[in-house]
């Protein structure tokens, strides 16, 4: 069994101002996918200016924010919420949902898409390969916040979370999550979308590989205690999330090659920057 490091979810405390390590995680998100979609500016849309890109980023940070506080409350824990409504501000508390985040992205991306001249799933392509970034910032986040462990088991890299009450070792699943839908799938979709790809290609590959990597997870992750399994013993709420998405981006991919015409130069800019 491996010791949990005793890390304050506090990072700084000024009198009563405190900053929590879960927030700076999300600005440690945003900021390297904002380093990143800058480099890659030139190669997606030469004619828009670093403000134009500021401006995009911010709508993008609105819409994670956003959704995946109102997504939380939705799918996970509503009767909370509407008991207590001042809960929904308590952000540094957790509680956040990647799959309303999601929602919220593509809402404003469709929004700032038809603003600026671009096809939405252009825009969406550009923009896949940068959210796991944030995606693996927030996993560390739940680490350090003793959040969203995993079921008991007896492998070696067990850890005993100090937020469980039964003090049982588990799964790190924060770490297999930080692991797969950070690293595992910001490296698949970067050299993936090193190549000219058909529009809709990418995003397609970014919801089966995120869907797959968040499904696997949520057999060893212990789900919201107000919500438990929805089916057959096993089926999370997770899961049942994920399950359109891998469809959906699957059948996004198979649209996207159908549709291109050999010959014919499609995202013919390289997205990424040579190494």
């Amino acid at each position: 069994m491996l010791p949990y490091p005793q890390i304050d979810p506090v990072a700084v405390a000024i009198g009563p101002l405190k900053v929590h390590w879960y927030g700076l995680m999300y600005l440690v998100g945003i900021g390297g996918a904002w380093f990143l979609a800058a480099r890659r500016l030139a190669g997606f849309a030469p004619e828009w200016s670093r403000e134009k890109l500021s401006d995009l980023v911010f709508w993008v940070a609105l819409g994670v924010i956003a959704g995946g506080r109102l997504g939380y409350v939705l799918f996970y824990d509503l009767a909370a919420y509407l008991n207590d409504p001042s809960l929904i501000l308590q952000v540094w508390r957790g509680g956040m949902s990647f799959h309303g985040g999601l929602l919220g992205v593509l809402l404003c991306s469709w929004i700032f898409a038809r603003r600026n001249g671009k096809g939405f799933f252009e825009l969406m392509d550009f923009i896949a390969p940068l959210v796991p970034i944030g995606l693996g910032a927030g996993r560390i986040g739940n680490f350090i916040n003793a959040e969203l462990w995993g079921k008991a088991t007896d492998l070696p890299w067990a850890m005993i979370f100090p937020t469980d009450p039964a003090q049982l070792p588990r799964h790190p699943s924060q770490l297999y999550q930080f692991a797969l839908e950070g690293v595992a799938l910001f490296t698949i979709l970067w050299f993936y979308s090193r190549k000219p790809r058909p529009t809709m290609a990418v995003s397609g590959l970014f919801a089966v590989c995120y869907g797959i990597f968040r499904f696997i997870v949520e057999f060893v992750r212990v789900p919201d205690a107000q919500l438990g399994y929805l089916a057959f013993g096993w089926l999370t709420m997770g899961q049942l999330l994920c399950l359109p998405m891998i469809l959906g981006g699957a059948g996004m991919m198979a649209w996207a090659y159908r549709r291109h015409v050999p010959g014919r130069v499609e995202n013919s800019r390289s997205d990424f920057p040579p190494p």
